[in-house]
């Protein structure tokens, strides 16, 4: 597309292609909401949109992504890739930043479908943003986040080279949870597989980059 070239944009991993979705790709990404994300037992996300009566639950997905995608701006913008593994959508890796050309921070947040969960895919896919982020858009540092109670997403912080960097509290469904803040500078990121950047030179003024 000339005009939004952010469309255009594309990861890719061994294994993985990240891209913005389609709207045949959002079909297929409120399935694997629908298959199940994590524990129904255990609450991961700050907002516990997947508590939803499952006949909302996919329109709740579509709404959210397609918002992202048009509240997007230089200064504040939200890059809300697919993860899309042999020709199958199966889960969600993004990407955000605010005032990105002063600050040179990112924030990154995914979700896999709990059948793709445990095969190192989510390390894989936050690789590739952090890539995009520190190779190909210059950031310094990108931070994260996952309440202690989430071994996995922990787990994958560590394998990529972040520290922590305190902890917040919060009230997840009427109880108190802690959330385990994390950092990661540039010089601490060395991606585990390789990672290919493709369409980003248009891109870079949507990401206020000159």
């Amino acid at each position: 597309m000339r005009h939004w070239p952010v469309l255009n944009l594309r990861l890719t991993t061994p294994r993985l292609e990240l891209r913005l979705p389609t709207l045949d790709d959002l079909d297929e990404l409120a399935d694997r909401a629908l298959e199940g994300v994590h524990d129904p037992e255990r609450m991961p996300f700050g907002v516990p949109w997947t508590d939803v009566p499952a006949a909302e639950l996919p329109g709740d997905v579509i709404r959210y992504q397609l918002g992202v995608i048009a509240r997007w701006r230089a200064e504040q913008w939200c890059c809300n890739f697919v993860v899309v593994h042999e020709g199958r959508v199966i889960g969600t890796q993004d990407l955000s930043a605010h005032q990105f050309a002063v600050t040179r921070e990112v924030h990154t947040g995914s979700w896999l479908g709990r059948a793709h969960q445990g095969k190192g895919l989510g390390t894989e896919m936050r690789a590739a943003v952090l890539h995009l982020a520190f190779a190909g858009l210059g950031a310094l540092t990108a931070a994260s986040s996952a309440f202690l109670d989430n071994p996995a997403s922990l787990g994958v912080s560590r394998k990529l080279g972040y520290r922590p960097n305190g902890v917040s509290v919060h009230e997840i469904r009427g109880r108190r949870a802690e959330q385990q803040q994390l950092r990661l500078d540039r010089d601490g990121f060395t991606a585990p597989v390789p990672v290919e950047i493709h369409g980003l030179e248009p891109c870079l003024p949507h990401f206020g980059l000159a």
